[in-house]
């Protein structure tokens, strides 16, 4: 029963993200979104597909009403092009969300305390309804 019990403690550990990922110390980047949905600290990083790291802070700068998150990248993935372009995408149609990282074309490498100034902020599906639905209210209004 009692190994049972650990089973699962790992198991649940593994689904959550709170397992798993080796805390290496690495280096750290920032990047600025407009909206960052349901984005959460130790949630992936990850670059064709492979996880390169993990969202280490979320911050909000009042100044430019931006969410500022901090990536702690693996030591080994030390040559992440400064071009490099960040996405909030979502695993599944209602999975968790994560950080995408598409590599550029740069011959310079972010260092630590770098930023990727190329982002793209969550997709809120509640936004794209409201949209889809205002635009469908005024085409009966007008027509």
């Amino acid at each position: 029963m009692l190994l049972g019990g650990i089973a699962l403690f790992f198991l649940a550990m593994q689904v959550s993200n709170l397992g798993g990922f080796k805390s290496v110390s690495g280096y750290q980047v920032e990047a600025r979104f407009d909206n960052i949905g349901g984005l959460k600290v130790r949630s992936p990083v990850t670059m064709a597909g492979v996880r390169i790291g993990e969202v280490s802070s979320i911050d909000f700068d009042s100044t430019t009403y931006e969410a500022v998150v901090t990536l702690d990248l693996l030591p080994e993935f030390n040559q992440v092009p400064t071009d490099t372009f960040a996405k909030i995408l979502t695993q599944g149609i209602l999975g968790e969300q994560y950080i995408g990282l598409d590599p550029g074309g740069s011959e310079r490498y972010l260092q630590q305390d770098g930023e990727i100034t190329m982002t793209q902020s969550a997709f809120v599906l509640e936004e794209i309804v409201g949209q889809f639905l205002f635009s469908k209210a005024e085409e009966s209004a007008t027509g």
